[in-house]
C-alpha cells in the first residue's frame, strides 16, 4: 500500500525551493547592492509556489501514499478500490473506492460528491462509499445540453463526515475499539493520485462538488494544484458555498478541531477563519495565493439543508448572510470569481435530472457555458 514515487521527489523538492528562497533573500540581504561589473545587482527571487505554507504544515502528508487494492473495469468506466488499515477508509469501516472515466478528451472533471456532515454537535453523514459514476446532471456524457459532456471524469465519492478533510478515528461506544473512522483527507489524496496518474497531462481542470463536496473543493484545491502545477483550475462549488453560523467563528474551530483538519487553514492567514463566522476570507486566501484559479458559486437564495439543518439558522440568517459574502469573494476577485443565486428553497444543482433553474435570467447551463468558454458576458446572476 505504501509506495515512494516521484510525487514525493516533487514535493520535496517544492520545500528545498521554498527553503532556498527564504536562504537567498537572506544572503541579499546582507551584501551590498550596489551595481557594478564586480557587483551585479542580485537575481530577483523565484516566485513562491502558491500553497507552500499549506504543504508545509502537512496538508499533502497523505499524497503518494496510497494505491488501489484493485481497480476493476466496468464498460467505460474503471473502479479504483483501496484497501482497509490505517488508509482511505468510510465512517463505517468500509472500504474506500472511487471512479473514473475517459473521454479521449484533453479536459478533466474531478467531481466530489456530498452526503451530509458529522462532527461531536450532530453525525447525519454519508457512511460508505459506492462504485460507478452517476449518469445524470453535468455528468452525464449523453446529455446534448451539457457543457461537461466530453470531459475525461474522475469521481470522487463522499464517505467521511468531514469534507473531504479530516484525519481522525473516535471510539464513539467506549468500548475501547474505533468504530467511526473520518479519514477523508486520506481518501481525498489516495483518490487524487489515481487522478494524476490516469490523467496526467490535462489542459484544464474542472473542480466540482456539490454540498459538502462542494466545501470539499476547498480542501482539493491545494492538492491539486500540487499535482498539477500549471494548469488552469475552474472551480465550481455547488451549495458548499462556505456561509456558516454569522459572528460565530468557534463554529468552524470546533469542525476543524473535531476532524483534525488544522492543516486546511494557513496559520499566517489570522482572517482566515474570521469573526463574522464565515469561510469567505479563507476562499479569498486561496485567491490570493493562485492566479491561475477561476470560482463558481451557486446557491440557492434558501438552502434548506444548510440553514435548516446542519447549521440551525434559519432562512432569514442564510440570506442575510448569503449575498455579501459572495459579493466579498468577487470584489477580491473580479475576472475570478462570480456567483449564480436563483430566489429559490433547495439545495444542490449539478446532479440534477433536470439541470434547470434561472438566476437574474441566466439558466444555469449558460453560466456555466460562459464560464467554460472564457466569455467576458460571463458574470454573477442573482434573483
Amino acid at each position: 500500500m505504501f509506495r515512494i514515487n516521484n510525487i514525493q521527489i516533487f514535493k520535496a523538492q517544492r520545500r528545498w525551493a521554498a527553503t532556498s528562497v527564504i536562504s537567498l533573500s537572506l544572503l541579499t540581504g546582507c551584501s551590498d547592492s550596489s551595481d557594478g561589473p564586480n557587483n551585479p545587482a542580485p537575481a530577483p527571487a523565484p516566485e513562491a509556489a502558491p500553497f507552500q505554507e499549506l504543504y508545509d504544515q502537512g496538508i499533502d502528508r497523505f499524497i503518494g501514499v496510497y494505491t488501489p487494492m484493485q481497480s476493476e473495469v466496468t464498460g467505460d468506466i474503471v473502479n479504483h478500490t483501496f484497501g482497509a488499515g490505517d488508509g482511505p477508509l468510510c465512517l463505517d469501516g468500509s472500504d474506500y473506492s472511487m471512479a473514473t472515466r475517459d473521454g479521449n478528451s484533453e479536459d478533466l472533471m474531478i467531481y466530489l460528491q456530498g452526503g451530509g456532515a458529522c462532527w461531536s454537535e450532530l453525525c447525519s453523514a454519508t457512511t460508505s462509499a459506492t462504485q460507478g459514476i452517476p449518469q445524470s446532471g453535468v455528468l452525464d456524457p449523453a446529455r446534448v445540453d451539457n457543457p461537461l459532456k466530453d470531459y475525461n471524469v474522475a469521481y470522487l465519492p463522499y464517505c467521511d463526515g468531514g469534507i473531504f478533510s479530516s484525519d481522525i478515528d473516535y471510539d464513539t461506544d467506549n468500548d475501547g475499539d474505533n468504530d467511526r473512522f473520518q479519514r477523508g483527507l486520506h481518501n481525498l489524496s489516495a483518490a487524487l493520485d489515481v487522478v494524476s496518474r490516469t490523467f496526467p497531462s490535462p489542459k484544464r481542470i474542472v473542480l466540482a462538488g456539490s454540498s459538502a463536496g462542494g466545501l470539499g473543493t476547498t480542501v482539493a484545491l491545494p492538492l491539486v494544484r500540487l499535482l498539477y502545477p500549471d494548469v488552469r483550475i475552474d472551480i465550481i462549488n455547488d451549495a458548499g458555498v462556505g456561509v456558516a453560523r454569522p459572528q460565530d467563528p468557534d463554529f468552524l474551530a470546533l469542525l476543524l478541531q473535531d476532524w483534525n483538519a488544522g492543516a486546511l487553514v494557513p496559520s499566517s492567514c489570522t482572517q482566515c477563519i474570521a469573526d463574522d463566522g464565515h469561510f469567505s476570507d479563507y476562499h479569498i486566501w486561496q485567491m490570493d495565493e493562485d492566479p491561475n484559479v477561476r470560482r463558481s458559486m451557486l446557491s440557492h437564495s434558501q438552502d434548506s439543508v444548510f440553514a435548516l439543518g446542519f447549521l440551525m439558522i434559519g432562512f432569514p440568517a442564510w440570506r442575510e448572510a448569503l449575498y455579501p459574502e459572495m459579493q466579498q469573494l468577487e470584489d477580491a476577485h473580479p475576472e475570478r470569481s462570480k456567483y449564480w443565486i436563483p430566489d429559490a428553497t433547495g439545495h444542490t444543482f449539478l446532479l440534477s435530472e433536470e439541470l434547470e433553474g434561472s438566476a437574474g435570467g441566466v439558466p444555469l447551463l449558460e453560466f456555466l457555458a460562459l464560464m467554460l468558454d472564457d466569455s467576458p458576458d460571463w458574470q454573477s446572476a442573482k434573483d
